[in-house]
Formats: structure tokens, sequence, C-alpha cells
């Protein structure tokens, strides 16, 4: 294997047990890839090839079956210890090398994972911006002028670009959600606890969760199978209840109830976009047999305000009490603001806070409780970088709006992919419920993006599990054979050109029954009578794709076809006799170059 395969875990369990490919070739290639995209904001330190393959070495003693992750390239976030290897947690003076890896990075190596290297956050985890760091910002994998979302921006990014199958990141304020939905992947914050994080630098040390990202949900359940493992030596961790109401929510179509908040209470700064786009998911859930509760969301609020205005301020301060106090000038401004704030706080505030959030979980407690889950949007709006410099604050305050609460209250959340902006960033929701209810909500991403998957425009490669195909002629959205896409759930990806390569032409109608077709011709690249044609790229679903091309009636079949990108897709060609002989009555209509112009 010569290029760097399809890294969604599925695909490089199989490919490992069919002897197509070995960690070592993998790590190669990915090696290579890093390489070349370095310098690099998304990582603070990358493994050597020569440490990735002894990793990669070591797995090829043994039996690729035999372990769930095995060759499954990772990213960790750098406030997460790997052995040998420098945690910073993005403040260069507090780099330390650890002796030994957190809990959780342990069972996920002995599962058969790769640790790739560790990336780049808002600064001691405290951000939801992803702009808090000295070691750069990594661009947002949809739109660069925008936020990558933090403070788990580089383990986000990771994923989001392909350059690791999943990474771990951590939430304790929506640092494990916010960067999914500004990068269009899924983002697992487990039930608190159930992660360990022993090896993991403290911010709010009794709300912390390590975090899973991933480009989709079966993937993050694989991840939180293997990381969920009980840690007796974490104080705040937690063993697993299988409760009966939290097993997933059944086949697809099944009913079940969710709950959104009040119209009053959700709030979307201004972005009437962000509220069409979740009204939207709505009515998808309801079309996948879900019963819309309307909930009383002001519990849930006033719970959030309690975790940067309250005295949990003071637990990030115990975190780096040292720092602050003796080498304040080694923080990032805006995290030495925040944190500074936590000094004064009492022992009395500290209980008057517990006080008033006793009460609020008993009121969100019985809320939830008569739903399965309660849906909102994962951040009500999307910032630019320029936007966050002039008020990094406020805006940063506003993504923490549907976050803030959840580990307070303790609850499970995901967040996934639901739609995108017109100017193509993508858009979130997440679904959140009760302590041990991940599984379920796990299965209802999943359920949900197989229904109503979230293709970007520009956003990334070919989704695993789904076959790219250009169409140019009936099978354009909207026009005669369209049906033959949208019945297999085929989904609109792009709108685009060709490369100027190819002649276009329309052939003679074949009876009554088959609609007027188009032919494409390829030619060399320097004849001076190539055009670019306006085409349709959609994608098929890969289970679906060959009894697709089985319909497609002669003289046309499938082949490559080159976009002005540069890219090659399987397309829509015409065998060239067809072409050539003027008997069958093939008209040129190169100079159109668009079939909906030739059938106007």
């Amino acid at each position: 294997m010569t290029t760097l395969p399809d890294l969604t875990i599925s695909s490089l369990s199989t490919a490992y047990q069919a002897g197509e490919l070995t960690p070592s070739s993998l790590v190669k290639l990915l090696h290579a890839k890093l390489t070349a995209l370095e310098p690099s904001a998304v990582w603070i330190h990358l493994l050597s090839e020569s440490e990735l393959l002894d990793y990669a070495r070591e797995l090829e003693t043994k039996d690729p079956a035999d372990l769930p992750l095995y060759g499954v390239p990772f990213a960790i976030k750098d406030n997460i210890d790997l052995a040998d290897a420098p945690t910073t947690a993005a403040c260069p003076d507090f780099k330390y090398f650890a002796k030994e890896s957190a809990f959780v990075v342990e069972q996920l190596i002995a599962a058969g994972a790769i640790p790739i290297g560790k990336t780049n956050l808002d600064q001691f985890a405290t951000g939801l911006v992803g702009v808090r760091s000295p070691y750069g910002v990594p661009e947002n994998a949809c739109v660069p002028e925008y936020i990558p979302g933090g403070s788990s921006s580089g383990s986000a990014i990771a994923v989001a670009k392909g350059l690791v199958s999943f990474s771990l990141g951590t939430d304790t304020a929506g640092s494990g959600r916010v960067p999914a939905s500004l990068n269009n992947i899924v983002g697992h914050k487990p039930t608190k606890g159930l992660l360990s994080c022993t090896g993991v630098i403290p911010a709010c040390k009794s709300l912390d969760c390590v975090s899973i990202f991933a480009n989709n949900a079966v993937d993050a359940q694989k991840v939180y199978d293997v990381a969920s493992k009980f840690d007796p030596a974490d104080p705040y961790a937690v063993e697993n209840k299988l409760l009966p109401e939290a097993a997933p929510l059944g086949a697809l179509g099944s009913t079940f109830r969710f709950g959104v908040p009040h119209a009053s209470q959700l709030d979307f700064f201004g972005n009437e976009e962000a509220e069409l786009l979740f009204f939207n998911t709505v009515r998808k859930l309801e079309a996948m047999g879900g019963e819309k509760h309307t909930i009383d969301f002001s519990p849930f609020l006033d719970a959030a305000l309690l975790l940067y205005e309250g005295p949990w301020v003071a637990e990030r301060y115990v975190a780096i009490e040292d720092i602050i106090q003796k080498n304040p000038e080694i923080l990032h401004p805006v995290t030495r603001s925040i944190i500074a704030g936590g000094e004064n706080l009492t022992a009395a505030d500290a209980f008057k806070a517990e006080y008033k959030l006793k009460s609020l979980k008993r009121i969100a407690d019985e809320t939830i409780a008569r739903v399965d889950f309660i849906l909102t949007p994962t951040i009500g709006t999307c910032y630019t970088r320029e936007e966050v410099e002039a008020n990094p604050v406020e805006l940063n305050s506003n993504l923490g709006y549907y976050t803030n609460f959840m580990n307070l209250l303790d609850f499970s959340a995901t967040a996934f992919p639901a739609g995108f902006y017109k100017n193509k960033m993508p858009f979130g929701v997440t679904a959140f419920a009760p302590a041990f209810h991940d599984a379920k909500l796990l299965d209802l991403a999943t359920k949900f993006m197989e229904d109503a998957p979230c293709i970007s425009h520009d956003c990334s490669e070919v989704p695993a599990g789904w076959n790219p195909i250009v169409v140019c002629g009936a099978h354009l959205e909207g026009l005669a054979l369209n049906w033959q896409l949208t019945t297999r759930n085929a989904k609109l990806w792009k709108k685009t050109q060709t490369a100027p390569l190819y002649q276009f032409f329309a052939l003679p109608p074949v009876g009554d029954n088959i609609p007027p077709r188009p032919g494409v011709l390829r030619l060399a690249e320097d004849n001076e009578d190539a055009i670019a044609i306006e085409v349709e790229v959609w994608l098929i679903p890969t289970d679906k794709f060959g009894s697709f091309v089985a319909n497609i009636p002669a003289p046309l079949g499938i082949g490559k076809v080159k976009l002005k990108d540069g890219k090659d897709y399987p397309g829509f060609i015409c065998e060239p006799y067809v072409l050539k002989d003027p008997i069958n009555g093939a008209k040129n209509i190169s100079h159109l170059a668009d079939w909906r112009k030739f059938i106007s």
C-alpha cells in the first residue's frame, strides 16, 4: 500500500486481518504525511518515526483479531501523560517528561492503539475557543478563518483532518464537545469518572472528564468500550452501571422521547441560520420516530452560571496555585485573568454554591427523567478568530451556554454533526442524558448520522462507508433519474466542474422510457477543443453502490472523472465509439458545458 488508507477503525481492522496492511507500513505513511504538514499548530509533540515503529513492530508479533484497536493511530491532548513524552498543558515553562502513561492511555495502547503525538490546547484547558496557546492556533478543518474551538483544539483537528483515527481530549466545561461541533466530528463526554483521570493535569479535579473525538459514533463507541475501565487509583473514578433505561434506543424508526428547551430559553446569539439548522435537526429526529417534549431549561442554565461565576473557579486556581503565586508571567494573559479570580473565594462561597447546585440537580434530574434524552445545539453560533480576539471572554462564555452545566449536574453527553451553514461551517447538536447512558447516546448519534449524514461541501475527504459518484445528466439534483440516487440514501456532496479535459455530447433517445442522456469523452490535455463540464458529486452508501452501477445501460459506464481540483472520482463516461459514429446521431453540446442548459 502506497497511499494512506481509510483510518476508520473497521476499515483498518479489515485491512490488517486481510494482510493488506501492517502497522509498520501505516505509521511510515502517516509519519510522512505529518512531516509534510509541519510546522503545524495541531501538535505540540510528535513521536519520531523510530518511536512509532517500536509500537508497530511490537504489535506485529500479535494477532490483529485479538486486539480491538490493533494498529489504530490516535492523538493525545497535551494535558494527558504519555510515557517518555513531554507534557506541557500548552505552557512551555511547565513542561515535564512523564514516567508513565495516563491510565486511559495505557488501556488504549494495551488494546493495540498507536499514539502519534500530543496535541495543542487552550492553556491549562481553560477556554472553549482554541486560541489561547503559545504554540499557535490550529486551523479550523472546515473554514480556516474560524476558531477551532477548545480547549481540546488540536485533538479535534487531528481527527477532522484525517491525521488519526480518534483522539483523546478533556472536557470540564465543554472542551470535548465545542471543538467537535466546529469541525464536523463526534465528541463524546462520558459519564464523570468512567474514564480515569489518573495521569491527567487537573483543571477542576472534581469535574474533569477525559473525552473522545472520532469521525463517527461507531468508532467513538469502540474507543469508549476500551477506555472505560475502572481505575481504583483514581479517587473520582466510578464503575459503569448497566441500567435498563440506559440501553440503546433500538432499531431505527422505534419511538423515543426527547426534550427540547422552550423557545424562549434557546439562544443563538443573533444567528438565525443556526436556529433554522437546530429545528431542522428536531424534525429529523421526529422523522426517525422521536416524540418531542418542550422542557424548562432554566435549572440547567442556572447551574451553568455556577461554573465560572461561582467557587469552582477556585478549583482551577488550586490546580496551578504554585504558578499563579510564583510565576504568573508564564501564563497566557486571558488564562491568568480567569484563574486568578479564584484566589479570594471562601469556604462559605463554596458551601452556598453547593447547596444551590444540589437544589438545581434535583429539578434537572426530574426533568430529564421524563425523556430519553435532551437535545440542544452544541453551540449557539460560531465565531471567527478575529471576533474572538476582539472580545475573548464574552464570546467564550457564549460558547459555553449549552455545555457548562453538564459535569456539574453529572450528565453524559454526545455531540454530533447536524448540518452546515451557507458559509460551509458545520453545525452540531448535543444529546445528553443521566450518568451511565453513554451507550444510548452514542447509538443515537450513529443512527442519526446514518439516516441524515452531514456531508461537508469542502470540509473533509469522502467519509468512510460512502462512495463518490460524479453525475452530469439526468441524475443531477431534481432531474428525471435523480431518484436512483436518493432512494439509495445518496447525498449531494459538491456542485463543481470537471477539469478542462472533456467534450460533451447528447446521446440520441432510446425508446420512450429512457430520457436524454449525456456522453462524456476525455481528450488529450493539450487539445484545444477540451472544456470543463458542470457536474455534481454525490455520495452513495458503499453497500448500495453496486446496485446503482448495475442499472447503467450501455453505452454509458463508470470510469474516473477528473475534477477541477485535480482529484479523480468515479463518474459517468461514455464508450467512445458511440460518440465518433455519425450514424447514431450524438450531438456535440460542448459549447453549453451544462446539461441543464441543454435540456432547457
